[in-house]
């Protein structure tokens, strides 16, 4: 059933062009995630003041707690490669959010980062072709700006110093978006050609002593997988000069590594400066979870 389902899927892209019900085709070779391109049913205005909400509510809490909390919402994929999408229809309110969401940041004192100036310009990709999340240039422009906007809040760089590795020869990557076209194990020649991507390793220098003091904690990342893929996490922590927390969580969408790590703050290093919230675009104009819900009727 298996192989049938690969064969399936292989024929209805290279024949119809066709990849499914969560994936859009664009231009040749480029694969885009729908729910970038329209929001889910449940997913209208209701539902961003509600977020809206939560921001202003986890954000006083934090101060409350003498931790600052910096928010990035990364732009979606069709936004910023919108020149590969030959085309596809997108949502302009959901599109709009992005904007209106970072009025409400600065209504509430809430510092953000803006990423798109810094995604947009240039001419490379900063996108993976098969895959929803920044590749190494992307998440180095967002690192850098990320960085730039955190050091002030933490009064300037650290001392942590890191090794950064030489770029590998580019190997094949498998994409999420493939895998979710049902085309994973499709021979080559019936999907879209594999991204091809140098590894790296971005690595905190150490002394080496086993009495070696390990630095304090001073920055939480909880964010979406954009902050587990590409070495974003070591990418920031070699800007900020700082190691980074990194408890970004695959699938969190717009809060789930932040309510992940909420019920543990009275527990968090009393060395913490800074919580770094990061989230896809996109996820506002997703439906509320379970743990949004429940996080909404307790500040009810």
């Amino acid at each position: 059933q298996a192989r049938a389902d690969t064969w399936n899927a292989a024929l209805r892209c290279r024949l119809l062009g066709d990849t499914g019900a969560q994936v859009a085709l664009g231009c040749p070779g480029w694969l885009f995630y729908r729910d970038g391109l329209r929001p889910q049913p449940g997913a209208g205005s209701t539902v961003f003041a509600q977020r809206i909400r939560l921001m202003q509510h986890w954000s006083q809490q934090l101060k409350a707690q003498g931790v600052q909390l910096l928010v990035v919402a990364v732009p979606d994929k069709s936004r910023i490669e919108q020149a590969h999408s030959c085309g596809l229809r997108y949502s302009a309110p959901m599109r709009e959010r992005y904007g209106m969401w970072q009025g409400a940041l600065a209504e509430a004192a809430v510092p953000y980062v803006d990423l798109l100036p810094v995604l947009q310009a240039g001419e490379v990709p900063v996108f993976f072709n098969t895959d929803v999340h920044m590749n190494r240039i992307g998440a180095q422009r967002a690192a850098d700006a990320v960085a730039a906007r955190a050091l002030p809040l933490l009064g300037g760089p650290g001392g942590q110093a890191f090794e950064q590795g030489p770029l590998s020869a580019p190997k094949p990557r498998m994409g999420d978006l493939i895998v979710l076209a049902g085309l994973e194990h499709a021979p080559p020649a019936w999907r879209p050609a594999l991204d091809q991507e140098p590894e790296q390793e971005i690595t905190p220098l150490r002394g080496g002593g086993l009495l070696d003091e390990t630095p304090p904690v001073e920055v939480l990342l909880l964010g979406s997988s954009n902050g587990r893929r590409s070495l974003f996490g070591e990418r920031l922590g070699n800007a900020l000069g700082r190691e980074v927390w990194n408890q970004s969580m695959d699938g969190g969408q717009f809060s789930g590594a932040l309510l992940a790590a909420w019920p543990q703050r009275q527990q968090w290093p009393p060395s913490l400066k800074l919580v770094i919230w990061e989230f896809s675009e996109m996820a506002l104009s997703l439906p509320l979870t379970d743990g949004e819900q429940a996080a909404l009727a307790d500040i009810d």
